[in-house]
C-alpha cells in the first residue's frame, strides 16, 4: 500500500497572507474561468479561506479586484527607479510592460473579452492614475493634465490588448520606446 499523502491543512498566516492568497486565486480564477463566472465561495475554496475570512478583508468580489489593482499601481511607483527616463516621464512603464510580459495569461484574462467591461474599466482607471501622478515636462492646466492621462491611459490599454493578442515577438523594451516615440506630442 503506497503511502498516503498528508492531509491538506491551512497554514496559520497573518491577515496580510489571507489577503495576498485572495489576490492570487482571483488571478488564476480570472485565467480559468473570466470575470462573471467567479464567485465569492470560489475564491475562498481557491485561497483556502473561510467566507467569513473574506468578508473581514472585502466586501465583494469587485473590493478585491480593486484592491489588487492598488497593490500593482503602487508596486509600480514606488518600484520605479527615478532615472527610468532621462526626463522622468512615465516611470511606471518599464515595470508594468515587464510584469505584463512576466504573467501574460493573467493580463490576457484581464484584459481580454472573457474579463468584461467591469475589469476592463478598474485597469483603465489604474492607468489613469498612473499618469495623474507622475510629472509631465510642463505644467499644464489642470483639465489638460487630466484630459492628457485619459489618452495615454486608453493609447497604452489598446497597444497592450493589441501586444498580447497579436503573439509577435516584441519585448518589453520595445513595447516602451514605441508607446514613447507615439505619446511624445502628448506632453
Amino acid at each position: 500500500m503506497p503511502p498516503s499523502k498528508p492531509p491538506v491543512t491551512k497554514p496559520l498566516t497573518a491577515a496580510c497572507s489571507e489577503a495576498r492568497c485572495l489576490r492570487g486565486a482571483l488571478m488564476e480564477l480570472m485565467v480559468e474561468l473570466g470575470w462573471d463566472a467567479i464567485e465569492v465561495q470560489m475564491l475562498c475554496e481557491r485561497a483556502n479561506v473561510g467566507r467569513s475570512t473574506f468578508y473581514q478583508h472585502y466586501p465583494s468580489k469587485e473590493a478585491l479586484l480593486q484592491a489588487s489593482f492598488s497593490d500593482l499601481r503602487e508596486g509600480l511607483m514606488t518600484g520605479t527607479a527615478p532615472s527610468a527616463e532621462a526626463d522622468g516621464e512615465m516611470p511606471f512603464l518599464p515595470g508594468l510592460l515587464a510584469h505584463v510580459h512576466d504573467a501574460q495569461a493573467v493580463f490576457r484574462a484581464l484584459l481580454g473579452r472573457r474579463s468584461g467591461h467591469y475589469v476592463q474599466d478598474r485597469f483603465k482607471e489604474m492607468l489613469i492614475e498612473l499618469f495623474e501622478n507622475t510629472p509631465s515636462a510642463s505644467r499644464p492646466p489642470r483639465w489638460r493634465q487630466s484630459a492628457r492621462s485619459h489618452y495615454l491611459a486608453g493609447a497604452l490599454f489598446e497597444l497592450l490588448v493589441w501586444w498580447l493578442g497579436s503573439k509577435q515577438p516584441q519585448g518589453p523594451t520595445e513595447i516602451d520606446a514605441l508607446f514613447r516615440q507615439w505619446s511624445r506630442s502628448v506632453a
